[in-house]
């Protein structure tokens, strides 16, 4: 997805008008955000953990695998959004090159 400089920076609906801030996305590669999530799911699996027998008593060791499953996840989606930066990293470094 490319972003256009020609966006609009106001809105008007109805009666109201909505400026735009033009501003830099905070996380625009994702790693940041996947690294928190994956952390999340750690720190529940974690702290999950010593509650293994109450869980498997109540039927709800699900709790405990959706945390595995989650950092997992979380692991695999890092090393996508790393490669994205990279690419992207790359990619603005050729342009000046190549311009």
């Amino acid at each position: 997805m490319e972003f256009r400089d020609d966006q609009p920076m106001k809105h008007e609906i109805g009666n109201r008008t909505y400026l735009l801030a033009d501003v830099e996305p905070l996380d625009p590669d994702g790693v940041r955000s996947v690294e928190v999530g994956t952390a999340v799911f750690f720190l529940g699996f974690l702290a999950l953990l010593p509650f293994y027998g109450r869980l498997e008593e109540n039927g709800q060791q699900w709790w405990l695998w959706t945390c595995l499953v989650g950092m997992g996840l979380g692991l695999l989606g890092l090393e996508v959004c790393r490669r994205r930066r990279r690419a992207r990293q790359e990619r603005d470094a050729a342009e000046p090159a190549a311009g």
